[in-house]
């Protein structure tokens, strides 16, 4: 029996998933564990480069058909108790995986956890920790008053900023970059949801996992980095626009069926507005 199975989707990121799977094998765990590396057709060697480097890891040449379909790929070949989906731009602490797997075990109510998230700066990644976006915080968050007023409850809803970040709470999502959830729990809800090419996709799954009953935990005692964006950095354009698409998915798929027709067509097109902005700010930025 394996306890635990690593999901990692790979494109074009060979230098940061060889960082990412050596601090996975430096795990200090009594876990048994399987790793998955599905690369989707990278162009910079990083198939050759898991071959060469780490021939214990089950590796899945993929075309790049997204990050759902490409997780959902290896997901119906895991052996183990426990699936981590993690990201290829991420390094482990020696002790995260031992320490998460415990709580998951001592926590039966718990669906999906992840640890503190830290940027390369020490600083946290918001995206750790989360509620719902909603229109409500949605423009909190777009406005600017987010980050002006990060201790307030109202406008720091979404990321939680109001809270301190080594404080283990429940929260409504956490991020794709290191999800730990027990496979029960994905055999009860379904696997990731494909109509999201990237992003949104880990939000709309810890929807439906709190629908079914389970907590969403963020749990900071251990810690790991995320060096943030390293496979959208290079397509950024095409990343803006998957970006704002899940955006669409996400409202359509959970909101939509609450709100008139004229308040759901004001939020097409205000993130469509905003997609435009940052488009042509991305546009002269690279000119």
């Amino acid at each position: 029996m394996t306890d635990l199975s690593v999901v990692i989707v790979n494109f074009c990121t060979k230098d940061n998933l060889r960082v990412t799977l050596t601090s996975v094998f430096a795990s200090n765990t009594a876990y048994s564990y399987e790793v998955f590396v599905v690369d989707n057709g990278s162009g910079d060697g990083s198939a050759e480069m898991v071959e060469k480097e780490f021939p214990a890891v089950n590796l899945i040449r993929n075309v790049n058909n997204g990050f759902s379909k490409a997780n959902n790929i290896a997901l119906q070949q895991v052996a183990g108790d426990f699936v981590l989906i993690l990201n290829p731009d991420t390094k482990l602490g020696v002790d995260v995986l031992q320490s998460c797997i415990d709580y998951l075990k001592a926590n039966l109510d718990t669906g999906a956890l992840s640890c503190r998230v830290l940027m390369p700066d020490g600083t946290l990644d918001k995206a750790s920790r989360r509620n719902f976006p909603d229109p409500l915080n949605a423009f909190y968050r777009f406005s600017g008053l987010a980050r002006i007023f990060p201790s307030s409850r109202r406008f720091g809803s979404y990321n939680l900023t109001f809270l301190p970040e080594d404080q283990a709470t429940d929260v409504d999502a956490i991020s794709g970059c290191f999800m730990l959830i027990p496979r029960h729990v994905l055999n009860e809800v379904g696997l990731f949801d494909e109509r999201f090419f990237m992003y949104g996709e880990d939000l709309d799954l810890c929807l439906r996992i709190k629908r079914a009953g389970y907590r969403i935990y963020y749990y900071p005692a251990v810690a790991i980095t995320h060096y943030k964006r390293q496979s959208s950095r290079k397509t950024p354009l095409t990343s803006l626009w998957h970006f704002h698409d899940a955006m669409w998915i996400f409202y359509k798929k959970h909101y939509a069926d609450q709100h008139t027709q004229l308040f759901n067509w004001l939020v097409r097109a205000g993130i469509a507005t905003r997609f435009g902005m940052l488009w042509v700010f991305n546009l002269f930025k690279r000119s």
